[in-house]
């Protein structure tokens, strides 16, 4: 038997397995992680291979590599005895105060997985307000297409993630009050109220949705999928619905289109904007994008909002501003989300947009951080994957006396509306310049946004152009300037 790792990207789930390799990527079976280039992209979202993690050991037979091999996972999740559960923990320095990690997120987990890297003794708390289950929220706007279910999603539970970060995770758990003075938390699960001390306290709260404004006796009606409980309803209300009103077309409005036109829903979708991904394409890229999902069965109403939602027999009638009503079985709402700022606001801890911190994260109450989604860093409010893992090292290392800066380098975010690829670096708000093409032809368009000495701010791919991502990024400047 072979040994072979297994890595996961922390950005949207892909698996690489050295056994299997990517042939459809040209890389045979049984290359290992170390000799992928280094300039190779996740084929889902177009990261590189500093955001992937080895997540497990297979053992396979040498000679069947790729062949639909017998595999043994070495860390496969297994039922604790209770001595070994017991021994998972008994290096940690429970005289001490627990650093305490508030949300069980992407940013709350990956955080936490950084800090046991560097501290094996620490007590480490985590607070759920949900079950806890460790799953990758990008998968949430592909899973209809790749058919899985809420279930198969989620790649540990609460207790495995305990397990193997040796923390106390508090699930169904809101925190309802913050004692800075006296570093101490007000905690409530269902009627029960109890006070829990920290050493230092994170707030990884990530962001809400925006609720739509709409009227009509069904203006409840829509889904907001913010989280995997979120997925999980509209997962179970989707069952026998053949048509989907998708309020937003921008990023994660566009992601649903493109994941349900593929999975046999007929799709509508609804902006006030005249196109698709308007505020973060030029014109002739946001075109692309419409085209290739229009081609597939997406229909957008563009330029006009929701007026009202009213149900009807066997259904929810829409009525857009523009005069047009449509029926459909169900309705997302995909408008845009906030920051989840309520609980700092409450306590006295800064608050802007999100979560006021300075570069180390840390906010204005002392020994309190904030990281991910809520935070506003240096003022920005980025609520993408790659700031939050960049903010989760810098963290770590902070939390664990060597104090360190996060620093945002040049960040292109990929749009998983895979009938139409698109990766953008989007230029600072407010700055002056204009979009120029390189390219722009039916199958890519490529476009540089350059300030008036020609400098490159940002730019806009779509297609089979977003090959040209790294050289891009790499020419663009860094969001943080200084």
């Amino acid at each position: 038997m072979q040994e072979y790792r297994v890595w996961e990207c922390l950005v949207c789930g892909w698996v690489y397995d050295e056994s299997k390799g990517a042939p459809e990527d040209g890389i045979a079976p049984g290359t290992r992680w170390e000799d992928i280039p280094s300039d190779w992209q996740c084929p889902e979202c177009g990261v590189g291979k500093e955001d992937f993690e080895m997540i497990r050991v297979c053992h396979a037979a040498a000679d069947a590599a790729g062949s639909g091999e017998q595999e043994k996972i070495a860390s496969s999740p297994t039922p604790e005895a209770p001595a070994e559960a017991e021994a998972a923990f008994e290096h940690i320095d429970h005289t001490r105060d627990p650093v305490v990690i508030v949300g069980t997120g992407l940013a709350g987990y990956h955080l936490a997985k950084e800090l046991r890297k560097l501290d094996q003794r620490t007590p480490l708390v985590i607070i759920s307000a949900d079950n806890g289950d460790s799953y990758h929220k990008p998968q949430l706007s592909m899973a209809f297409h790749k058919v899985r279910t809420p279930e198969q999603l989620v790649s540990n539970s609460a207790r495995e993630m305990a397990l193997s970060l040796r923390a106390q995770i508090l699930t169904f758990t809101q925190v309802t009050a913050i004692d800075s003075a006296s570093r101490c938390l007000t905690l409530k699960a269902g009627l029960q109220s109890q006070r829990l001390h920290y050493d230092k306290l994170v707030l990884a709260l990530g962001a809400e949705p925006v609720e739509v404004a709409v009227g009509g006796d069904a203006a409840g009606c829509a889904f907001r999928i913010n989280d995997l409980q979120d997925f999980q309803r509209f997962y179970t209300a989707a069952a026998g619905t053949k048509s989907v009103l998708v309020i937003g077309g921008g990023l994660i409005g566009c992601e649903y289109a493109n994941d349900l036109i593929q999975s046999g829903f007929q799709v509508h979708v609804i902006d006030p904007q005249t196109h698709a991904l308007g505020s973060l394409l030029p014109d002739n890229a946001s075109r692309l994008v419409e085209k290739s999902l229009s081609e597939a069965g997406v229909q957008f109403h563009l330029g006009t909002t929701v007026i009202s939602l009213d149900y009807c027999s066997g259904g929810i009638q829409a009525v857009l501003d523009n005069g047009t009503q449509l029926q459909v079985d169900r309705v997302i709402s995909a408008i845009g989300v906030r920051p989840r700022i309520t609980l700092a606001q409450t306590n006295g801890i800064p608050v802007n947009r999100g979560i006021v911190t300075d570069r180390y994260l840390a906010t204005g109450s002392e020994h309190i951080y904030a990281l991910g989604d809520c935070a506003e860093v240096d003022g920005h409010n980025l609520c993408y994957v790659a700031p939050l893992l960049a903010g989760a090292r810098a963290l770590a290392l902070t939390l664990t006396g060597t104090p360190t800066q996060v620093t945002y380098d040049n960040m292109p975010v990929s749009i998983k509306t895979t009938l139409c690829p698109v990766t953008v670096s989007a230029p600072p708000p407010g700055t002056e310049g204009q979009w120029q093409y390189d390219r722009d032809d039916d199958k890519g368009v490529a476009a540089r946004f350059t300030d008036g000495d020609r400098q490159l701010l940002g730019f806009a791919l779509v297609g089979d152009a977003c090959s040209q991502s790294a050289e891009l990024s790499e020419q663009a400047p860094p969001i943080m300037q200084n």
